[in-house]
């Protein structure tokens, strides 16, 4: 190890505290530094290449290092690297606004960015509550959520989230909000187990509207896909259901694209596999391919004029971030966008969707493979120690953690969600490269659970 890496491994340790990780068990072992990307892979300090198979925490599209992403930031480097949303307006925030306005659901012609997926959803839940504070509507202030949810770590997204982990030590910080399940139906994972859990989260989200709606602003959803839950799928016809039950009952609703968005799914948007379109829309992470902090939110004309009104009355929205609208993140997100229908990028998902699904197969029948629960590039792997009974492994185990090992000592990058292993890969992955990380995966659950069976 040259004095230069020591160096760094010693500082990494001694000044950065990393997110969602037990620095305790981090600086106990030798650190992963990341140098470089290129394609669909990421090289350490020493040289090592690891294909990135959780796209970076869910965002990345089109691959590392990719030259019209890159040549985008230059050339708006070259004019203005940041200038303020507040009062005035800069060429690529209004040109990736009315691009967002045109692909995304029907009606939701208004963009306010932020920079971030946590900040975009705190933008939303706040934008509900002015929304009917504005029309002169008092008593709607509060949100459904569901079970398992996560929107973001800011504390009106712990708010509405559902995951105990995240929220228990927050509680007195937290406000409340209503509960309901979300309709997924492991671990008895057939058709029949799919209605039925269909139909008691839409029997809990009509009981709770009947008796609550006159106090109900809004209900946020993860579509399709509940992500850090352990990638739940929900039943076909769900999210349709659940956007006319809000209709019926002047709820607002908000979807929360995050993770969704921009391809994940195989479609544009979640939403846009049921033609549903919500009053609010949260997007991040993918938005600007995977390279730069900017979110948004998409709000309806009907929303944005309940804001619309003269200065002395006060209905401004009062929120904002110092790099709201970025020109640089802007900029490299239209050159993503516009990637997206130069390369077909949609259909690469579809066609490499059926590819995952297909070569993950070999893992249906393993011991130790309660379920595997996909969305076009969204994969969750349920690890168990009997899949018969699908006992689940205890947290102590950690057997999640060193299945995502066993796979960086075998080329690959990913990070589990407890006992569900998750495999995100880049959007622009090629067959042979996605095939050949389902090989890691496969060898690395394999691995672990097939020598830790008896633990």
């Amino acid at each position: 190890m040259s004095i230069h890496i020591e160096r760094l491994a010693a500082s990494n340790k001694a000044h950065l505290w990393h997110p969602f990780t037990q620095m305790k068990d981090y600086t106990s072992g030798e650190p992963l530094i990341i140098e470089r990307g290129q394609g669909v892979k990421l090289y350490d300090v020493h040289g090592r290449a690891y294909y990135d198979g959780f796209s970076s925490v869910w965002l990345n599209v089109h691959g590392h290092n990719v030259p019209e992403l890159n040549q985008a930031i230059v050339d708006q480097l070259g004019q203005v690297a940041h200038s303020t949303l507040l009062g005035m307006a800069n060429i690529p925030a209004i040109e990736l606004a009315e691009k967002l306005a045109r692909i995304a659901p029907r009606g939701l012609n208004k963009v306010f960015f932020s920079d971030s997926g946590a900040t975009g959803v705190e933008i939303a839940i706040k934008m509900a509550f002015q929304y009917w504070h504005n029309l002169g509507v008092r008593g709607k202030s509060s949100f459904i959520t569901m079970n398992q949810a996560y929107h973001g770590d800011t504390i009106g997204a712990v708010s509405v989230g559902g995951i105990p982990l995240y929220q228990e030590v927050y509680r007195p910080l937290l406000f409340p909000s209503h509960a309901i399940p979300y309709p997924s139906a492991y671990p008895h994972n057939d058709g029949e187990a799919s209605a039925g859990a269909m139909e008691t989260t839409l029997n809990a989200l009509r009981t709770l509207l009947e008796a609550r709606s006159h106090e109900i602003a809004a209900l946020l959803v993860e579509p399709i896909v509940q992500g850090a839950a352990g990638i739940l799928v929900m039943p076909p016809g769900c999210l349709k259901a659940i956007a006319e039950l809000c209709r019926q009952h002047q709820v607002l609703l908000i979807a929360d694209e995050v993770a969704t968005g921009f391809g994940r799914t195989g479609a544009m948007f979640a939403c846009d596999l049921e033609a549903v379109a919500p009053d609010l829309m949260v997007v991040g992470k993918g938005l600007t391919g995977g390279y730069l902090p900017v979110a948004a939110t998409l709000a309806t004309d009907e929303i944005y004029n309940a804001f619309y009104a003269d200065y002395e009355a006060q209905k401004t929205f009062f929120h904002g971030h110092s790099f709201t609208g970025n020109p640089l993140g802007c900029a490299v997100a239209l050159a993503s966008l516009k990637l997206f229908e130069e390369r077909d990028v949609l259909a690469n998902v579809r066609k490499g969707a059926a590819l995952v699904e297909q070569k993950l197969a070999v893992l249906q029948d393993h011991p130790h493979v309660g379920d595997i629960r996909q969305k076009g590039l969204m994969i969750g792997i349920e690890l168990v120690r009997d899949r018969t009974t699908r006992k689940a492994y205890r947290w102590e185990e950690r057997i999640g953690v060193r299945t995502a090992m066993r796979a960086r000592e075998l080329g690959m990058l990913t990070r589990p969600l407890g006992n569900v292993i998750v495999f995100m890969p880049p959007l622009a992955s090629t067959e042979r490269e996605l095939a050949d990380m389902c090989d890691i995966l496969i060898s690395a659950i394999r691995d672990v659970t097939e020598g830790a069976s008896s633990v």
